[in-house]
């Protein structure tokens, strides 16, 4: 949520903030802004919406040797542009850009400000006067930012203009993410990668605490006793094309169709000949453990359930799924040997970041695996152990092939410890998932007919996902995406739990859509689809070919275990055609951010 950009170097950086700004769309924003200084004083434009009324509102000629830019997520005061970022202090001498939550502004206020006016609503507007209120005591800009810093509490990164300091940015984070990108005389910041990667693909990593002092010749990074800290560049595992839509019309179709890729990808990766390739460590300490906790946060959540069927059935581990926001505040009582496993597509879940931090006060000797699909982001860089899901970039906030591909890799992970344990699993995973990738690529051939589909069915203001074992968990996962992109009423249930009381809910042409990959509950299913067809609603059935009856969907025969893998891309192609056949922004849904940087 939210995003941050800077430049500072020889060349002209409006360029780089525009651009970097609109790479950073898919974090969700409903206002944006840049600054800078032009002709030795400081220029601030901002708007309320899209980046292209910011493009509109600037000046083909304004030039900015050092800049800095803001997408802007509300969450103090409303959505306007006095409350947009940057924001200046009372004399314009510094400007800030701000992700996160500062808790205890109003405290800071009360503490600090007596009598003074405020402009905006904003907990950042008070970081910018606490540094200007500093400086005014004779501090220097890095003594005053720092000394500002160290008053907060929350979460925050933070990017500094210093109007009589016009060769320096000033950057530091808590919580939340921020990279600097290095170029050829010049010098970038960002909330990620994405945002920087069409200008360079050499970053440096900012761990909380620090403070980097940004030049257009040179990155110094000090820790919080203020010694210089070494560290060496990496580059991502992405490239500047993969952000482009392409021949798609949005992101959202571009990655659904991407999933077949990835899953070979996947297999390319985890599999060497024969053999799982995997690190031996993440193998011991999940056959050592008497208890997993799989934490995650929404999409990533309903890929946990999936994983929780596997370890439980062919490692015989007794697993737990956790919601990470209610995990953080609400634990259970911990096993004695537990492994913890994060589900995080952007690997900058605060949740998850929450949940790490209060286990380790509890017991540092904890073992926690991420599977993330963001090399170097905070989450791995926390963790004990990563295992990415290469599935490529995900610009959309609808995550699919995310999902799709964190079940695989759990797959893969719960497979090759029910080996080590010397449990002889009947299948061979290795196969079984090219089969499911086959799949996959013969549903994304029939979308002119699952678009047609989706046409009869969401015609309506609610709708039902059922079904039973693993299906129940897909029918929740199937339910999010619908509701989260067409805004249709949408839920996902256990279908034996229709009869008590959901039903009410059964009115005439209400949409109900049962999954069925598992022949000892196609019965079952077919019981409870029956009982809301006779009230009226508009029903089908997505079931694997061997059960199909006229009237279903019939989706190629994968390994049953494995099915929720295949049959979710039917369920994701229906949200994407009932969202675009609405006219709705489908990568982009109202009050949602892809990654969900503050608690």
């Amino acid at each position: 949520m939210c995003g941050i950009v800077g430049y500072i170097g020889n060349g002209n950086g409006v360029e780089f903030l525009i651009d970097g700004l609109n790479s950073l769309e898919y974090r969700g924003y409903d206002s944006c802004g840049i600054a800078g200084i032009s002709d030795e004083d400081v220029r601030v434009i901002k708007t309320v919406g899209r980046i292209k009324n910011l493009e509109e509102l600037t000046p083909e000629d304004l030039v900015f040797n050092v800049g800095i830019g803001h997408t802007r997520w509300a969450t103090h005061g409303g959505v306007n542009v006095v409350n947009s970022h940057p924001h200046q202090s009372a004399s314009s001498r510094f400007t800030l850009v701000h992700n996160g939550v500062i808790e205890n502004f109003q405290e800071l206020k009360d503490r600090f400000f007596k009598g003074h006016n405020f402009v905006s609503e904003t907990d950042t507007e008070v970081i910018v006067q606490l540094i200007e209120l500093f400086a005014q005591d004779g501090l220097t800009t890095k003594e005053a930012f720092l000394k500002a810093i160290s008053k907060l509490q929350g979460s925050y990164a933070l990017c500094l203009l210093d109007k009589e300091d016009a060769d320096t940015l000033y950057v530091a984070k808590n919580k939340s993410p921020l990279l600097i990108g290095l170029g050829s005389e010049c010098n970038y910041v960002g909330s990620d990668a994405l945002a920087m990667i069409k200008y360079t693909n050499k970053f440096l990593e900012i761990n909380d605490g620090e403070i980097v002092i940004v030049k257009a010749n040179s990155v110094d990074i000090e820790d919080k006793e203020g010694n210089l800290v070494s560290r060496n560049p990496f580059t991502p595992n992405i490239k500047y094309g993969e952000i482009d839509k392409g021949v798609y019309d949005h992101y959202m179709i571009k990655e659904i169709n991407e999933q077949a890729f990835a899953m070979r990808n996947i297999i390319s990766k985890y599999f060497d000949g024969k053999n799982v390739s995997m690190d031996e460590e993440i193998i011991n300490n999940i056959k050592d453990a008497d208890r997993l906790y799989i934490i995650g946060c929404g999409t990533s959540y309903n890929a946990g359930l999936v994983g929780k069927n596997y370890f439980e059935k062919w490692v015989r581990i007794p697993t737990e799924v956790h919601l990470a926001s209610e995990f953080a505040y609400n634990m259970p009582i911990l096993s004695k040997k537990p492994m913890f496993i994060f589900l995080s597509q952007s690997g900058e879940t605060a949740d998850l970041r929450a949940v790490l931090t209060k286990v380790r006060e509890i017991n540092s000797d904890y073992k926690f695996l991420v599977l993330t699909n963001v090399d170097a982001s905070t989450l791995s860089r926390e963790c004990d152990y990563t295992l990415l899901l290469h599935a490529g970039v995900e610009i959309a906030v609808a995550s699919t092939k995310a999902y799709t591909s964190q079940i695989a890799v759990l797959s893969i992970l719960a497979y090759e410890v029910a080996n080590r344990l010397g449990y002889k699993l009947k299948l061979d995973i290795e196969k079984e998932l090219s089969v499911v990738t086959n799949a996959i690529e013969s549903i994304l051939d029939d979308a002119k007919n699952i678009k047609v589909l989706a046409d009869k069915l969401f015609t309506e203001r609610n709708a039902f996902y059922i079904g039973r074992g693993v299906d129940y968990y897909s029918a929740c996962e199937a339910a999010l995406k619908l509701k989260e992109v067409s805004y249709i009423q949408t839920e996902g249930f256990a279908g034996g739990e229709l009869k008590h009381g959901t039903i009410a809910l059964i009115e005439e042409d209400t949409p109900v859509v049962a999954l069925i990959t598992n022949t000892k509950l196609d019965l079952n299913t077919r019981g409870n689809i029956s009982e809301v067809a006779s009230r009226g609603a508009n029903t089908l059935v997505i079931t694997l070919e061997k059960l199909a009856r006229e009237g279903d969907y019939a989706i190629p025969n994968v390994n049953e275990e494995l099915a929720p893998i295949v049959s979710i891309v039917v369920t994701q192609l229906f949200a994407y055609y009932a969202a675009t056949g609405r006219g709705l922004d489908v990568d982009k849904p109202r009050n949602l951010a892809k990654a969900v940087t503050v608690e």
